[in-house]
């Protein structure tokens, strides 16, 4: 990994594609190949491009993904925030590197890692029908009158129109507490690193001053941000929220998707690496 300050700011994703693209003559970028860990001598190109979010599948080809890859699985599992992906030529030899990229201000709080229904993590972890059913109370998506769960042994005496953890019967609680815990290193990657060919290779974190007119950066690698952000323990936070180490866990609410479960995390913690 590697940080340094630059002067100006990088006003969005494409930004850092010009930049890369013109590694020869920009020094930010020379220095994030460097740390990337390649020799700038040994270079024959670079060629960066950035992934929107949805791709359509005849486009594969374009950001180097082989046509016959599982479309549904590859979108599945692809990131939702700006990605870059380099083509690095070096003599005869082409590497492929996925950049996650998060942008902040000075002052940023949390960001959004990935949000998604409870039925689609189901899917990707495979926890039973009944923690997803304690779950929908959780995020909203099932109102508590709605569900034959309403009548149990639990703590809350008024309709409302969602169960905060801590409201739900203890052995409920644990048994969610404690698939994350088992299963925390899954879930960490699926959310930070995502799967497949458009998984994230680095993390890029810029965060711009206004004052100053300064960006600090900081580009690291994905497994190094993982075990960062993957460390503490698994609990209900004071909200009634989950927290798996320093990733919170909670309802979506507002617009869109208002029932979607959520990930977030401070992005500007890496530069305290």
């Amino acid at each position: 990994m590697g940080s340094e300050t630059a002067k100006g700011g990088f006003r969005n994703e494409e930004d850092i594609v010009k930049k890369f693209n013109n590694w020869n003559n920009d020094f930010e970028a020379q220095k994030w190949l460097q740390i990337m860990g390649y020799k700038l001598e040994m270079l024959k190109n670079v060629s960066a491009i950035l992934i929107p979010v949805r791709i359509k599948q005849s486009d594969l080809g374009f950001y180097n993904i082989p046509s016959e890859a599982d479309y549904y699985e590859l979108t599945k599992f692809k990131k939702a925030d700006a990605q870059i992906k380099l083509i690095i030529t070096i003599g005869n030899i082409v590497k492929v590197e996925n950049i996650s990229i998060k942008k902040a201000n000075s002052n940023s709080d949390y960001n959004q890692i990935d949000k998604r229904p409870v039925s689609a993590y189901q899917e990707m972890w495979g926890f039973d029908d009944e923690i997803a059913e304690w779950l929908r109370l959780f995020t909203g998506e099932t109102q508590p009158d709605e569900s034959d769960l309403y009548d149990s042994d639990m703590m809350i005496r008024e309709p409302k129109r969602r169960i905060y953890l801590n409201e739900m019967p203890s052995k409920i609680s644990k048994k969610i507490i404690s698939f994350f815990e088992k299963n925390r290193i899954l879930v960490i990657s699926d959310i930070l690193k995502g799967r497949g060919g458009l998984s994230a290779d680095w993390i890029l974190v810029t965060k711009y001053d206004t004052l100053s007119d300064e960006t600090a950066w900081i580009l690291v690698d994905i497994n190094v941000a993982m075990n960062f952000y993957g460390q503490g323990e698994v609990t209900i936070s004071p909200r009634g929220s989950i927290s798996i180490g320093k990733i919170t866990l909670q309802r979506k609410g507002g617009t869109p998707d208002p029932t979607s479960l959520q990930f977030k995390f401070h992005p500007c913690d890496l530069f305290n690496l």
